[in-house]
């Protein structure tokens, strides 16, 4: 039996002029076969201080955030600090190093992205992008971001998710933004 690989995604999150803001689109595939088209893949946690946004597996990524949450309870809600102790346990733990997703976080001015190999990046150009598209929209948002700064970091994930989707079989125009609270 052939193992279908589930692919969906894009995620992206900017940081501009004083804002943060994330989003995702709302595929999943299904080898060559769109799955579902209104998937969530934000979530807000700590009282909607943290967004996160994950790609790969749904199953994984549901779990990711969970430990991610007891992190941040147990690091006082310090998100940089939960996200490397997130990343050290998924890279080590048994059961943990099996799942397959990548995660964005962010809070009101700082962005990470969570890998299971152990990686919590600090992004260049204050620009995060994870899944399928993230090429696409990675590669818009740094154009909005230098030729159209007179955008809100909103619009620039719109905008990007949007490109994205005009390019990439694996993203729909299906779009979830969120900003996190102060």
């Amino acid at each position: 039996m052939t193992k279908v690989k589930i692919r969906s995604t894009t995620v992206i999150g900017v940081y501009h002029n004083g804002e943060m803001a994330v989003g995702a689109d709302g595929q999943a595939s299904m080898g060559n076969t769109v799955a579902k088209s209104n998937v969530k893949k934000i979530r807000k946690l700590q009282d909607g201080k943290i967004v996160t946004g994950f790609a790969g597996s749904t199953a994984d990524a549901f779990t990711l955030l969970e430990r991610f949450e007891e992190k941040l309870n147990a690091y006082s809600n310090n998100m940089k600090r939960a996200a490397i102790e997130l990343a050290k346990m998924w890279r080590t733990d048994r059961y943990l190093s099996k799942l397959e997703a990548m995660m964005i976080v962010a809070d009101k001015s700082e962005l990470l992205i969570i890998s299971g190999t152990g990686d919590v990046l600090e992004p260049d150009n204050q620009v995060a992008a994870i899944g399928s598209g993230s090429n696409y929209a990675l590669s818009a948002a740094l154009a909005l971001k230098k030729h159209a700064p007179h955008l809100s970091a909103e619009e620039m994930v719109r905008e990007s998710l949007n490109i994205a989707a005009d390019i990439c079989v694996f993203t729909n125009h299906n779009l979830t933004i969120e900003k996190p609270l102060a």
